[in-house]
């Protein structure tokens, strides 16, 4: 009976442990290092870029001449929220005739953690209760006057 109750508690225990381990996952453009080192200023176009590394994960706003590839590796521990482990973004510069002018890096020192204050956003005014609310527009509605801002009399 005691080498039974033991066996169902290590497996409990592999079990439970198991549990806790840190899930990765991949969000975005899975980068080929490989690939990404090979594109080139002044030798690449658009039309070379797009067939080595595919789709740009985003484009410029205002024009076609930035593409971004973004690749994020995140490590979530149970119900935890997710943290970022790794991210790598890829910058391809393109001037005016569609030829690479630029390939910038960057990783993860880009990236910023933004904490909302509370759970209520400052606003400007006055602060009106439950009551004011409830309340607050007996005699506005169906006057009729200037005070009402219906026609002069």
């Amino acid at each position: 009976m005691r080498q039974r109750f033991g066996v169902l508690l290590a497996a409990g225990l592999v079990f439970g442990a198991s549990a806790c381990t840190r899930v990765p996952n991949n969000i975005g453009y899975i980068v080929d290092e490989q690939l990404a080192a090979g594109i080139q200023p002044g030798v690449d176009n658009k039309q070379s870029v797009q067939q080595t590394l595919g789709r740009p994960s985003l484009n410029s706003q205002f024009d076609d001449r930035q593409w971004y590839y973004v690749s994020r590796i995140t490590k979530q521990l149970a119900f935890m929220k997710p943290k970022a482990q790794t991210q790598s973004l890829i910058i391809v510069n393109f001037d005016q005739a569609g030829n690479v002018a630029s390939v910038e890096r960057r990783g993860l020192e880009k990236v910023a953690n933004v904490d909302p204050v509370n759970d209520k956003t400052p606003t400007l005014g006055r602060e009106g209760g439950i009551l004011e609310d409830i309340f607050g527009n007996i005699g506005r509605v169906g006057g009729v006057g200037p005070a009402a801002g219906g026609p002069p009399q």
